[in-house]
């Protein structure tokens, strides 16, 4: 297969493997001649394409054509330009949308640590999280001193940093304490200590009003102004903290008890075709099968929002949809910033030529599933079903916020390669088996394989057990072998 159209309604078409200038290609019952050299994941018009007119792709358009572009010739940025522009009015039309109650009769299991209150980890770790840049190496230290406490039910020891928690104001700091608080809470955590220092903006009591409810025994807390030596102070309570920690174990637990979040990045023109539209279809079986999975990147959510909007479950939520996608327009043009200012470089490179084309493939990792809820930054996911989470494209601040949401795991798919962790296991998928061969240290599973013949289904079934033997610890996402004891917080505002 050389290229690869994707919908009936495009005049684009994919190539899945780079394809030479003067090459014939076959788009249905259609030979072409191509005219340029097309990279893989670049695309070519199936038909002549006027200017003015628009490029569809995905079945919708992902912008306009600069010029007339004839059949065969290489379809990218240098003649597509975005339609994307200003606020909009959205209507809810829920009748021009797929919502069938998505339902199973499979059930599903993992390995995890129940919680007393009712959740389940898919890791028993302990975890110290600072309110305060100021004393991230406090918090290391603390980390490094207390591994002697230790047990084999105890997944590992980490202590976080991030540079905020001081010098903030309203919304910025507020964004700091619902992080934190979210990531308390997370259950792969089995046991926690808040380190503060004293004299901070976050101070431990205002940290306390946000974290609401909590087990002493599990959260414990520690300011490092009111006693003599503070890591031998919060190493004792980590000792504590691990003692408790110790009585969980893992046992049978089922997949209604599991949350995934969804992310993207450094995407390429096959991410569309193979690695979203895959990791949707693991959305769809867990939410059939009562579980909870977490869409994010309001930004690549632009050109595509009304696909979420009218899979809304009522009203309610649609009009919280329709917020969140203005109010991060309203932030980007605060800014004087173009609301189509992606995709990245590394993006394009791959392929990607609009912020429409990006979203249009960004969404497909949500899958049909109906909306249930949409998320505020630093919210905590309270419905099961399909979630919509407030967050920039960023691959740290987002997947930090899907952690603090709480979500077991990241799926992440990739048209390029990315190394990073964030605090709970983030499975890289690779959307073509080239990077999945390359980068065999940073990449988990490659859906590549589907433009190669490997049905949907079977690999859909591969992945699914893959993510279940994930959570039941049989198997570690490459991510965790790497650092991942840096936080990265959304900031907006003012700095003192």
């Amino acid at each position: 297969m050389a290229v690869f159209k994707i919908h009936e309604k495009d005049n684009v078409a994919v190539a899945v493997t780079p394809v030479s200038k003067g090459e014939t290609v076959t788009v249905g019952n259609t030979t072409l001649t191509v005219l340029d050299d097309i990279p893989a994941g670049h695309k070519l018009a199936v038909v002549p394409i006027a200017k003015g007119q628009d490029v569809v792709k995905y079945g919708f358009p992902i912008g306009t054509a600069k010029e007339d572009i004839p059949a065969g010739a290489w379809v990218h940025t240098h003649n597509v330009q975005s339609k994307l522009g200003d606020l909009l009015h959205y209507t809810y039309e829920p009748e021009k949308a797929d919502r069938r109650e998505l339902t199973t009769d499979k059930t599903y299991e993992f390995l995890g640590y129940k919680r007393p209150d009712g959740t389940a980890g898919i890791r028993n770790e302990v975890w110290i999280i600072p309110t305060v840049g100021c004393v991230n190496g406090i918090a290391r230290a603390i980390e490094e001193a207390s591994q002697p406490f230790k047990t084999e039910r105890i997944d590992g020891i980490y202590a976080y940093s991030h540079p905020h928690g001081c010098s903030q104001l309203g919304d910025d700091q507020l964004h700091t304490q619902k992080v934190l608080s979210g990531l308390v809470h997370n259950p792969n955590a089995g046991a926690v200590l808040v380190l503060s220092l004293g004299c901070e903006n976050n101070q431990v009591d205002l940290m306390k009003e946000v974290i609401g409810e909590y087990d002493p025994d599990r959260v414990k807390f520690l300011v490092c102004q009111d006693v003599e030596d503070e890591i031998a102070a919060g190493t004792a309570i980590v000792k504590e903290l691990c003692a408790y920690a110790d009585q969980f174990y893992r046992q049978p637990c089922d997949a209604s008890l599991l949350t995934i979040g969804l992310k993207c990045g450094g995407s390429d023109g096959l991410s569309g075709i193979t690695a979203n539209p895959l990791v949707g279809e693991i959305s769809n079986r867990l939410v059939a099968a009562g579980g909870t999975s977490i869409l994010t990147e309001v930004p690549e959510m632009f050109g595509a929002e009304t696909l979420l909007m009218n899979r809304a479950r009522d009203e309610e939520v649609f009009d919280k949809t329709v917020s969140l996608i203005n109010d991060f327009k309203e932030y980007f043009m605060s800014y004087g910033e173009k609301v189509n200012e992606n995709p990245s470089p590394g993006n394009k490179a791959g392929g990607i030529t609009t912020l429409e084309d990006k979203s249009l493939g960004c969404v497909q990792k949500g899958g049909r599933a109906i909306v249930e809820d949409v998320l505020s930054y630093g919210d905590r996911a309270v419905k099961k079903g399909l979630n919509l989470l407030q967050a920039p494209g960023n691959d740290l601040v987002a997947s930090n916020a899907l952690a603090a949401a709480g979500a077991h795991m990241v799926l992440f798919t990739t048209g390029r390669g990315t190394p990073f962790a964030c605090p709970v296991p983030t499975i890289k998928i690779s959307s073509n088996s080239k990077l999945a061969g390359f980068k065999t240290n940073w990449i988990d599973f490659n859906a590549g394989t589907i433009t190669e013949g490997e049905a949907k289904d079977s690999i859909a079934d591969r992945f699914f057990q893959y993510i279940l033997d994930v959570a039941s610890g049989k198997i570690h996402a490459k991510s965790e072998k790497l650092d991942k004891h840096e936080l990265a917080i959304f900031k907006n505002g003012v700095t003192l």
